[in-house]
């Protein structure tokens, strides 16, 4: 009986050594398998963060590339004025440096004198400007005045041919009036020695208004313009008695136009020759 006791013990330390033996490889083979899922845990994590990381820097990259050719203006009126002096950073950033430098450049000076001295300058043309202004602005309203002293002279021109021509179809042409030849005949049956005075002039009279009016008609053919600048020139300008009488000879139109554009000292002086 001792026998199979002793027996009977050393298979069941048999049977607990191998239990033990089986959990500890059971164990060991539980933690081989723990440390693979936490391996293949890290390794997924490290790959998605690097996944994460390729994607921002892709997008890093379009946003960088769209910043440098100034998409939309983006560049250069957003972040321009913002990352200009950051470093590194503003190499993305459009090329619009050499603007800002070029208008910089233009008021760098090197010493307070230098920038005083342009301050001054800038008054002078400022002054300069401002001055040529109120010349213009007077010269404006000297033509303003002459104009309407022009538009005066006109009127009375007119108002002076519609005198003339009345007087002539109530006066001299008028059914009772005699022919201006009458007159002549007249003059020749006075005395004699005054008849020959009055004879003579008023001959040369005939022959100076036949003149005129051949001048008259000449003119007012020409463009008034033209016509004006030689009434302007020095010749005329000394006998201004005979541009009043050819300038009467015309019509009220071509004579106001002639005036209109003639320079405004002479045409106001043959204006007043030519008044009744």
């Amino acid at each position: 009986m001792p026998a199979e006791d002793e027996e009977l013990k050393e298979e069941q330390e048999k049977e607990k050594s191998k239990k033990a033996k089986k959990n500890k490889d059971d164990k060991a083979s539980a933690q081989s398998e723990d440390d693979e899922d936490e391996k293949e845990s890290v390794g997924s994590k490290i790959l998605l963060i690097f996944v994460t990381l390729v994607i921002i820097a892709i997008w890093i990259g379009i946003f960088g590339i769209l910043i440098k050719f100034d998409v939309g203006g983006f560049g250069s009126t957003v972040l321009h004025p913002l990352l200009k002096d950051v470093p590194v950073v503003n190499k993305i950033l459009p090329d619009v440096q050499l603007t800002e430098s070029t208008e910089a450049d233009k008021y760098a000076f090197d010493s307070l004198d230098e920038a005083t001295a342009y301050i001054k300058d800038l008054e002078k043309q400022l002054a300069s400007a401002q001055k040529k202004n109120s010349e213009d602005a007077s010269e404006i309203e000297d033509l303003k005045s002459e104009l309407a002293e022009l538009d005066k002279l006109r009127q009375e021109q007119a108002d002076f041919e519609n005198l003339k021509q009345k007087f002539y179809e109530e006066v001299v042409f008028s059914d009772q009036a005699p022919d201006i030849k009458e007159y002549k005949t007249y003059y020749e049956s006075i005395d004699p020695d005054n008849a020959e005075a009055l004879y003579k002039q008023v001959v040369e009279q005939i022959q100076e208004d036949e003149e005129i009016a051949e001048y008259a008609s000449r003119y007012s053919s020409m463009d008034p313009k033209k016509a004006a600048a030689i009434f302007d020139s020095k010749t005329m300008t000394g006998d201004l008695k005979l541009v009043a009488k050819i300038l009467k000879a015309m019509s009220t139109q071509a004579s106001s136009d002639i005036l209109a554009a003639m320079n405004a000292d002479n045409a106001g002086k043959v204006t007043k020759i030519m008044e009744p």
